[in-house]
């Protein structure tokens, strides 16, 4: 399952940096990518993704089952297709975005489990949770890359403040769905602590962001908010992982 995983969304990475190579020159934080400088040619880039697309879903089909490589071969869709189109025209393209982002823990689980079920759908909505807070925070300190590539963002559609409190929302959303997986009883009570420690403590940092602030120190919250993000993920699945192990 992650060779298999892993290929697919190395297959979708690489088409979206092909679709965005246009996009990506305007930004400071892509222009040097490989298909912007050249360094790699736009049919050599093409034949590798289609190459890891379709070992990816064989080795899916062959050794998990029908309904995790079909649920990878959405994500890839999402990602590449939905997510390529609506990021261009819609301020939600944040939000279709993170669909695809949470597509890889429910493949894992519907390898382990062969089914669709309430774990699965927590672990969806945990992940787009999750996402929402860690992309706005980039959107709010390279709202100038956004607007360079004229890519509507929700800090520059909708402002600062609409973004922060669209941030806390999300933490909120992912401290709950978190807490749930014990509720439900797919996870024991030292992941729900862990979870709930982690989740409390971006949430704390995310309220200091409504402190008075100029420019320079919203674009300096945003990016501690990033860092927080992703410690909070790496804890989480550690977390889940341990918690496994000992039950």
């Amino acid at each position: 399952m992650l060779v298999g995983l892993s290929l697919v969304i190395a297959s979708g990475c690489i088409c979206n940096n092909y679709l965005d190579r246009g996009i990506d020159q305007k930004m400071a934080r892509t222009r040097n990518r490989a298909l912007v400088t050249g360094i790699i040619g736009v049919r050599n880039a093409l034949l590798f993704a289609a190459i890891c697309g379709t070992l990816g879903t064989v080795i899916l089909v062959l050794y998990t089952n029908l309904l995790t490589a079909g649920l990878a071969a959405f994500g890839w869709v999402a990602y590449v297709i939905i997510y390529g189109i609506a990021k261009r025209r819609s301020v939600h393209g944040t939000v279709i975005g993170s669909i695809s982002g949470a597509i890889p823990p429910v493949v894992g689980y519907l390898a382990a489990s062969g089914r669709l079920d309430l774990g699965a759908l927590l672990l969806f909505i945990i992940m787009v949770s999750w996402q929402m807070p860690h992309f706005y925070a980039i959107a709010m300190y390279r709202r100038a890359d956004y607007a360079a590539a004229n890519i509507p963002v929700l800090p520059l559609h909708s402002g600062i403040r609409a973004t922060k409190i669209q941030i806390l929302a999300y933490i909120l959303a992912f401290i709950v769905t978190s807490a749930a997986l014990t509720i439900f009883g797919y996870a024991g009570y030292i992941y729900l602590g862990v979870s709930l420690i982690i989740g409390g403590y971006w949430l704390w940092h995310g309220l200091q962001g409504y402190r008075p602030a100029d420019e320079a120190t919203d674009n300096r919250w945003a990016r501690k908010m990033f860092g927080i993000s992703l410690l909070v993920i790496l804890l989480w699945a550690a977390a889940i992982a341990v918690d496994s192990f000992i039950h």
